[in-house]
C-alpha cells in the first residue's frame, strides 16, 4: 500500500465506522454467533493478499457479526466502554505517528503532553493536589487499564513496606492485603503476580450496602499484627463494578494511616462522575490516599485504553518499578528535570494515549460528558421508581449513580432465566451477578448513544418477560 492507496482507503474507512456507528441500532446488541463460528470463516492458512476491497467485504461478514456492540444503545451490560470520533482519531495519529514513549528522550512530547493532561484531570475531576506533577512527591500516567494500576499500587506498597528489600529478597510471605468481597478480581490477580498470593488477601466485610466496615478492617489489621505479620495494602473502592458501592474512603484512609498501610482507591467504575461538581462528595478522603485510578474509556468516552493512575509517593513507585540499563541513560533524567514514564508501569514500551485525552477536550471538551452523566444518572433514579413500582421486582442495593440491582421476588432461577430471555432476543444486553448469595440482573446505564426511549423500552421488555421466566 503505497500513500495514494492509503489516502483512498483510510477515507474509506472512516466512512465504513460512521456507518457503523449510524446503524448500530439495527444490529444485536450481543453476538449471536457460536464457538467456533468466526474462525470456520477464516481460512485455516494464509494465502495470497487479496487487497483491501475483499478486507472490507469480511468486516461485515466476518467480524460485525462475532461484535457484541459495546457503543449500542441498549447495552446495559457489564461497565460501559464508550468511545468517540476525537478519540479514534487521536488513536489514528497515534498509529501514523508509530513513537515510544519509554522515556522522555525517546520523544519528549509523548512524555510532556501525558503530564500535562494528567494534571488537567485533575483539575476537571476535583482531585487534590498531591496527586500534581508539580507536587513534592506526587504525580501521574496514563496506564492500560484499572487492573494495570492496582498491580502498580502493590507494586509500590510491596516496595515501602519493606524498605526496598523485596527488590533483593522477593520475600513477600508477612505481607497482608484488605478488600471487600466486592472488589475487583484485578486485585486477587494483582496479589498473585506481586508474590503476596490469594491466602495473604482478607476478605474485609461489608454492610448492608456492600460497602467496606472500617471497624472489620481494624480488628483485622490488628489480629494480623498479633500474629507478627505485616499489613501493606488495603483497596477501598468507589464504584464496585459487581453493586456500584461506594466504600467510606476517608474512614478507610484513617485506619491505613494509623498502621502505616498503602491505601490504593479504584475508581474505574464511578470515579468519572466527578467531572460534574455535584458527585464530588466522591472524593472525600482522597486527598489521604496513597494512589488512586479512574477510567475515561468508561464513561468519559476516550476510547480504551485510558486508565488515570495518581500517586502521592512517587519515590516508592519509583524504587519498585525502576531500573535502568546503560541504554536508556540520559542527563536530563539523570538530574530529575524530566519523568521517564517506563519506570511508572509494568512494560517497557508506551503508546501515545494521552492523544486521545488532548484531542477529546480540545474538540469536544467535558460538556457532553457531563451531560450524559447527568441524564444517566437521572434515568436510574427514574428507573428505580419504575422498578419500585411493580411488585414483582425488587431493588438489590443502593443506586446512586448509573447502576441499578434488580431481581425478581420469585427467586434466583427465575431472576436468571429473565436474563437469558431478555438477552436472547437481541434487544438489550444485561450481566447477571451475584449480591450475598442471590442472583440479580445488573441494569447499567453508560453507553454514550443511549437515550430515555431506550431505557424504558428495556424495562418494558422486562416487565413482558417477568411473568415467563420460570423454567419448564
Amino acid at each position: 500500500m503505497d500513500a495514494a492507496e492509503f489516502r483512498t482507503q483510510g477515507h474509506r474507512l472512516i466512512e465504513w465506522i460512521i456507518d457503523y456507528h449510524d446503524t448500530l441500532d439495527t444490529l444485536p446488541v450481543q453476538s449471536r454467533v457460536a464457538p467456533g463460528d468466526i474462525a470456520a470463516l477464516l481460512p485455516e492458512h494464509p494465502g495470497d493478499p487479496d487487497g483491501f476491497d475483499a478486507l472490507i467485504a469480511d468486516l461485515d461478514r466476518v467480524v460485525v457479526p462475532g461484535l457484541t456492540n459495546w457503543q449500542h444503545p441498549r447495552f446495559f451490560a457489564w461497565f460501559p466502554a464508550n468511545t468517540s470520533y476525537p478519540a479514534i482519531l487521536a488513536e489514528l495519529v497515534s498509529a501514523g505517528l508509530g513513537v515510544q514513549g519509554m522515556s522522555w528522550a525517546t520523544s519528549p512530547a509523548v512524555t510532556e503532553v501525558e503530564t500535562r493532561m494528567m494534571d488537567w484531570m485533575i483539575d476537571l475531576l476535583g482531585l487534590p493536589d498531591t496527586f500534581r506533577s508539580t507536587s513534592e512527591s506526587g504525580g501521574g500516567v496514563i496506564q492500560g487499564s484499572a487492573s494495570e494500576a492496582t498491580l502498580t499500587s502493590i507494586l509500590a506498597a510491596r516496595h515501602r513496606a519493606t524498605k526496598g528489600a523485596v527488590n533483593v529478597d522477593s520475600d513477600t510471605t508477612k505481607l497482608v492485603a484488605y478488600a471487600t468481597s466486592q472488589a475487583h478480581s484485578s486485585i486477587e490477580k494483582g496479589l498473585r503476580i506481586a508474590g503476596v498470593g490469594t491466602a495473604n488477601l482478607r476478605v474485609v466485610p461489608h454492610d448492608e450496602s456492600f460497602t467496606m466496615r472500617p471497624d472489620a478492617l481494624a480488628e483485622m489489621i490488628e489480629d494480623d499484627l498479633r500474629q507478627s505479620l505485616l499489613p501493606f495494602w488495603v483497596c477501598a473502592t468507589l464504584g464496585t463494578t459487581n453493586s456500584l458501592a461506594i466504600d467510606p474512603v476517608r474512614a478507610v484512609a484513617e485506619v491505613a494511616k494509623a498502621h502505616n498501610l498503602w491505601l490504593h482507591v479504584d475508581a474505574a467504575m464511578a470515579g468519572i462522575a466527578t467531572l460534574c461538581p455535584e458527585f464530588r462528595g466522591l472524593n472525600d478522603g482522597l486527598e489521604l490516599a496513597d494512589s488512586y485510578s479512574t477510567n475515561p474509556h468508561k464513561w468519559m468516552g476516550v476510547t480504551f485504553d485510558c486508565n488515570l493512575f495518581y500517586t502521592a509517593d512517587r519515590v516508592s513507585l519509583l524504587g519498585a518499578l525502576s531500573i535502568l540499563p546503560e541504554y536508556l541513560r540520559t542527563a536530563a533524567a539523570e538530574t530529575g528535570a524530566v519523568i521517564d514514564y517506563r519506570d511508572w508501569q509494568v512494560p517497557l514500551g508506551r503508546r501515545f494515549r494521552a492523544l486521545k485525552l488532548w484531542f477529546t477536550l480540545r474538540t469536544d471538551g467535558v460538556a457532553p460528558a457531563q451531560a450524559m452523566i447527568r441524564d444517566h444518572v437521572a434515568w436510574t433514579q427514574e428507573l428505580a421508581g419504575w422498578v419500585a413500582q411493580d411488585d414483582r421486582f425488587e431493588i438489590v442495593g443502593p443506586h446512586p449513580l448509573n447502576l441499578l440491582c434488580l431481581a425478581l421476588r420469585s427467586g434466583d432461577e427465575a431472576t436468571a432465566t429473565l436474563i437469558e430471555q431478555a438477552n436472547a432476543t437481541g434487544r438489550v444486553l444485561f450481566t447477571r451477578t451475584v449480591l450475598d448469595g442471590r442472583t440479580v440482573l445488573r441494569f447499567s446505564i453508560g453507553a454514550r448513544r443511549t437515550r430515555h426511549e431506550d431505557v424504558r423500552a428495556a424495562w418494558n421488555l422486562l416487565r413482558e418477560l417477568a411473568g415467563t421466566a420460570v423454567r419448564p
